[in-house]
């Protein structure tokens, strides 16, 4: 076992193999025997000594131990069940044994089986947690139904009444209890009856977290529409604490909602159960006003009451009703706000709630206005004046910020742009001298600054400045440099970098991100959506496995955590586990991170490495299988990971988000089905057949052809689809989702080529069940396909030639549309090589039977049937074509090599002496990572030419 724990499993077989010649049967050795054989990759075996150890059923729990551990590094979770069923019937009052079982069930979510395991074990130990383990086990049987009737009719009902007994019988114990009582009640909509519980003795036990008790009564209130209760209950909190900005939101909610109903509080009794109640639009200004000079009172500076104020004037803006209530003017209130606060970070997003009820006017005004309370120095005059402190840094950067987010920088002439990103250079340089303390970790204060000027460069960029974005990548990577951990820095230089087409040094900014669990899911589209795209396949393979990675053992910690959950009591927390689970099962990305490493790995391996029929068997892959759940795809990208200060108007939307998630999702599609009709190929694997036999159908090779044909009509409707979809011309902001490869895909060329690849399967296949003979007009047909195959072959490699990288009026431009359309030429091309070796599997036999008839009838003149010429010159002309892009590429890389990148005169002056080192390490990186894509594209065309040779019947 010792040996196992170091990792060093060849002296742990060893070890147990010597304990196994003196001890023929001992179970717990041949176990760890089997762990050993199971980590050096020798599944089969380890599998086999292990079922012959559980056939024996052990009840030693070294041996149930070490299996356990076995079966789960074998992802078999099944089997563990089946081993504790067996010692729980050999030894029927373990405790341990059961409750081993119960877990065992857990993991693999038998929630029946796991409610009689938590009655057993009660039945033998009559612990509260067992009881209660049951009754959970019910609650997740009414979860995971799919019929809601019966959940609420049957398995709830169930579960509230095992609960009422225990509290009938005083047995309630801990606060996990009461939990999950109050769970059930909401679950069967019992609101009254719920909030009776929490105001209720059992409502004693909820203590570990803060106010538990109040937020209950509150939602309970909610779901009743008990509005005085729900102000009275938000009005006492406010009181005790008149910063927790969510009762804000409820008292100003209920207000309006009394106000609505004219509801008037009774005369003699108690407005509400939870005390005196504000319903009118004089009292809640009244109270907020009290808020405000109760705060001026307070040790510590508190936001609420003055953003409760604004939020206030809002809603009254809103209901067309402010001006009678005296509560000041927003832009003054927003101004005496940021003299109060503006030295704090959070004062920029405090305020953008609210810039809604300035007037456009006004907007120039308010922000002179900020600028003139803050304290800076000019050394001299006509220079910038600086912050002498970080105090007046921080309140600059808001105001700075507040400008951007009102446009004001937006309706500047690229003049005045260029003006202003220079100042703000200066200033995010001198800022740094606050920051020579800080740690490699933190952030320097002035980092702001240079996002900010990156921003407005980039604007400039998009109005057709190509000089901007070589400078908007000098600026970050100066940024970085100075603040290796800033992450906004680094999405940002991913983004742009990925835009120019350059993917090189984008793998080494994301690692040094340090995704973390979840974010593979979040922003592990950056990474993946351009690795392949752009040429680097070893990076794409990468990229794809650490998203697989974290998907597939987000299987197996649920179930773990699942497990703590029960352990602990934690019940309300298993619910949200499973829905988590279900939501990263059902995301967007782990579907297309599925079908792209499929895909690609196909193109590196089938009929290279491996044949393309060993390639999809290891896949398990099956044209008539789809795994993805179409109905439930749940999109989890972050698309606001990167800031943005810009307006409303500029901003990523709603509908941007749908419309992304709509064109994701028929990218999909289009993938999916391409790699299904891919993995339909081997399975029409030539089988010789005896013409108009009745045994076609039966012998499931013409099903497999149906299924083809079903796909290809899929294939066509799905590109329609995004034919019209793309039509709608939808331009994403430049920091928001970025476009899929779809709108390339279809304009070089690739869809239709790729389309009519599969159509000639169903040709060759007919003329392989018809025959030779009487075949005349297929073969035409064939004929004719494989010359406008070459034409469509030829016009995509027309589309992929040009430089990738230019240098026009002493500035550098890249293509990196050149570059993707040569990717999906060599994808292309590779379907068209595994359409043509089926075509040469069903030509061969034919060949050859025409060689033995010519021998028999010894005529030297039988005529040989056009398909073959056909076929022979289509795959001279690939090979040719082919050929001449490994030559385009190596002209490619000879062009990028010679590129002399330093004599580039950036005519722009603005370019200082410490900009100049930047932007000779940008322009490298950009030149090294073309040469890499370009690198390893021709390297694979060569592997597919060599395919190609192979192909002469």
């Amino acid at each position: 076992a010792d040996y196992l724990d170091n990792g060093n499993n060849k002296m742990a077989i060893q070890q147990a193999d010597k304990l196994l010649k003196k001890h023929k049967d001992l179970h717990c050795a041949k176990v760890l025997k089997a762990i050993g054989l199971q980590r050096t990759g020798k599944q089969d075996e380890a599998y086999a000594l292990a079922q012959e150890v559980a056939a024996l059923e052990p009840t030693d729990d070294n041996s149930l131990q070490a299996l356990t551990i076995l079966y789960r590094e074998m992802h078999r979770p099944e089997l563990v069940t089946k081993l504790y069923e067996a010692a729980v019937k050999k030894v029927p009052n373990s405790e341990e044994y059961h409750s081993h079982l119960f877990m065992a069930y857990a993991r693999v979510g038998e929630y029946k089986k796991m409610q009689q395991a938590g009655m057993a074990l009660y039945k033998i130990v009559p612990k509260n947690p067992y009881y209660f383990w049951s009754v959970m086990s019910l609650i997740m049987q009414s979860i995971s139904a799919q019929d809601e009737n019966l959940s609420k009719t049957m398995f709830l009902p169930l579960a509230e009444r095992m609960v009422e007994k225990m509290v009938k019988e005083d047995k309630i114990e801990a606060e996990a209890e009461v939990e999950l009582y109050y769970m059930i009640l909401e679950r069967l909509e019992k609101y009254k009856e719920a909030l009776d519980v929490v105001r209720g003795k059992l409502g004693e036990k909820l203590t570990s977290e803060l106010q538990s008790r109040e937020n209950k009564c509150m939602a309970m209130y909610k779901k009743l529409h008990r509005w005085p209760e729900c102000n009275a209950l938000a009005r006492r909190l406010l009181l005790k604490n008149s910063d927790d900005w969510q009762f804000y939101i409820t008292y100003f909610d209920s207000v309006f909602q009394l106000i609505d109903e004219s509801w008037t509080p009774p005369a003699e009794e108690e407005h509400s159960l939870e005390g005196e109640v504000h319903c009118s639009i004089e009292q809640a200004v009244n109270f907020i006003e009290e808020r405000i000079t109760e705060e001026s009172k307070s040790s510590r500076p508190l936001r609420g009451p003055y953003l409760a104020k604004l939020e206030l004037i809002r809603r009254l803006r809103h209901r067309g009703c402010n001006d009678e209530y005296k509560l000041g003017d927003p832009e003054e209130l927003m101004f005496q706000y940021f003299k109060k606060f503006g030295d704090k970070p959070c004062c920029f997003t405090d305020l953008k709630v609210f810039v809604d009820l300035l007037p456009p006017s006004q907007y120039t005004k308010f922000i002179r206005q900020l600028l003139d309370v803050i304290p800076l120095a000019a050394a001299a005059e006509n220079e910038v004046a600086l912050p002498g402190d970080i105090k007046a840094l921080q309140q600059h950067l808001c105001v700075v910020q507040l400008s951007r987010l009102l446009g004001i920088y937006h309706a500047m002439e690229k003049k005045q742009k260029l003006a202003v990103v220079r100042e703000l250079m200066l200033r995010y340089r001198h800022g740094l001298e606050f920051g020579k303390s800080c740690l490699k970790t933190e952030l320097q204060f002035s980092d702001y600054y240079c996002l900010l000027a990156v921003h407005l460069l980039l604007d400039l960029w998009l109005e057709g400045e190509e000089a901007a974005v070589w400078q908007c990548l000098t600026l970050l990577e100066e940024g970085l440099s100075h603040s290796p951990s800033n992450a906004q820095f680094k999405l940002l230089l991913i983004r742009i970098y990925c835009r120019l087409g350059a993917f090189e040094p984008v793998s080494e900014l994301y690692s040094s991100l340090d995704a973390k669990h979840i974010q593979h899911d979040t922003i592990g589209y950056l990474l993946t959506r351009y690795a392949g795209s752009l040429g680097h396949y070893a990076a794409a393979s990468q990229s794809c496995n650490f998203a697989l990675r974290f998907f597939h053992s987000n299987q197996k910690d649920t179930s773990e955590y699942i497990i703590q959950a029960y352990k602990y009591g934690a019940f309300e927390k298993i619910p949200e586990f499973i829905a988590f689970r279900n939501r990263l099962n059902s995301s967007l990305h782990f579907a297309q991170v599925r079908t792209e490493r499929m895909l690609l790995d196909l193109l590196l391996e089938a009929n290279i490495s491996t044949s393309l029929e060993e390639s999809i068997k290891s896949m398990s892959l099956s044209p008539e299988e789809d795994d993805i759940p179409w109905k439930d795809l749940r999109d989890n990208r972050d698309l606001t990971v990167l800031f943005s200060w810009d307006p409303k108007d500029r901003d990523i939307s709603e509908e941007h988000r749908k419309l992304s998630l709509e064109e994701e999702t028929l990218w999909l599609r289009i993938r999916s089905l391409t790699l299904r009709l891919v993995s339909g190929l081997p399975t029409l694997g030539h089988t010789i057949q005896p013409k108009n036999s009745e045994k076609t159908a039966e012998n499931g090779v013409s099903s497999k052809i149906d299924t083809i044909r079903a796909l290809l009509q899929q294939l066509e409707a799905a590109v329609d689809s995004g034919k019209k979809f793309l039509e709608q011309k939808i331009q994403y902001p430049v920091l928001g989702p970025p476009p899929t490869r779809m709108a390339g895909f279809f304009s070089n060329g690739s869809c239709q080529c790729q389309t009519s690849l599969f159509y000639l399967v169903s040709d060759i296949y007919e003329l392989d069940t018809n025959g030779l003979e009487d075949s005349a007009e297929i073969q035409e047909r064939i004929g004719n396909s494989f010359k406008s195959l070459v034409e469509q072959l030829t016009d995509l490699f027309n589309k992929c030639k040009g430089d990738l990288i230019e240098v026009r009026d002493g500035t550098l431009k890249t293509h990196p549309n050149l570059l993707e359309n040569l990717v999906f030429f060599v994808e292309t091309i590779s379907i068209a090589l595994w359409v043509s070796s089926y075509c040469d599997s069903v030509l061969r036999p034919f060949k050859s039977n025409l060689q033995k008839k010519k021998k028999k009838k010894k005529e030297s003149s039988v005529a040989m049937p056009p398909v073959f010429t056909h076929f022979l010159d289509y795959v001279t002309e690939l090979q040719t074509l082919t050929s001449n892009v490994i030559d385009h590429i190596k002209g490619l890389e000879i062009i990028l090599t010679a590129l002399k990148l330093e004599e580039l005169s950036l005519k722009d002056t603005l370019l200082l002496q410490e900009e100049k080192k930047f932007i000779k390490t940008v322009q490298g990186k950009v030149q090294s990572s073309y040469h890499h894509s370009v690198q390893e594209i021709g390297e694979l065309l060569k592997k597919r030419l060599d395919t190609i040779k192979k192909l002469k019947i």
